[in-house]
């Protein structure tokens, strides 16, 4: 396994596409108040204190293959896996070998104690965007059925997006940067006093 930690690290992304869905930001709040006018703080006449912020801080987890990566912040855990390991070429179908990956992943989500999941599909740029909407929306729900399946909790509720070659990660210019972009994400968040990949082996 290939292990990085980073502070403040952002999803990487393409030069010419947006950062992240919607909903899928940092949002880690300040854990304390600071009072700008405490006569300790030594700041120059006339300055002033910017709003605090929280940089989160991010575990990632990459087998060498590159078919599966997961990602730990202090707030969610986010596992991708390529398109390649779970479906045939342009299809929705999962291949039998998948869903064991996800049955892994639904064991996370279990131990998380995670209620609310998020379930999000992507394509590379080839062929026209209308296909490759529909097709990462088809994927997306083959996961979903897989998840729910293995969950069997009536109180755990999904959401389920096909953003088709919205947000890549990678270069679409090249085969490499195409594969990394044709996946499934599966994010939810993380309970606080759950130790995360820095502290035990992910699941593969």
């Amino acid at each position: 396994m290939i292990a990085a930690n980073a502070a403040g690290a952002t999803v990487g992304h393409a030069a010419d596409g947006p950062s992240v869905p919607p909903g899928t930001e940092a949002s880690a709040s300040a854990p304390v108040d600071v009072d700008p006018n405490d006569p300790d703080l030594k700041l120059p006449d006339g300055a002033t204190l910017a709003e605090p912020k929280v940089l989160d801080i991010k575990s990632v987890v990459e087998d060498q293959s590159g078919d599966e990566r997961r990602e730990d912040t202090n707030t969610k855990v986010k596992f991708a896996l390529q398109a390649e390991v779970l479906f045939g070429k342009d299809s929705a179908r999962l291949s039998g070998e998948s869903k064991s990956r996800i049955a892994g992943i639904a064991e996370e989500i279990r131990a998380q104690g995670a209620t609310r999941v998020r379930v999000f599909g992507f394509t590379d740029n080839l062929g026209s965007s209308a296909h490759g909407d529909v097709l990462s929306k088809q994927r997306a729900n083959a996961v979903q059925d897989v998840l729910a399946k293995e969950l069997n909790d009536a109180d755990v509720t999904y959401e389920v997006r096909g953003y088709g070659e919205q947000y890549p990660i990678a270069d679409n210019s090249t085969e490499t940067g195409r594969k990394k972009n044709r996946r499934v994400e599966v994010s939810f968040p993380r309970t606080e006093d759950r130790p995360t990949t820095g502290d035990r082996p992910s699941p593969t």
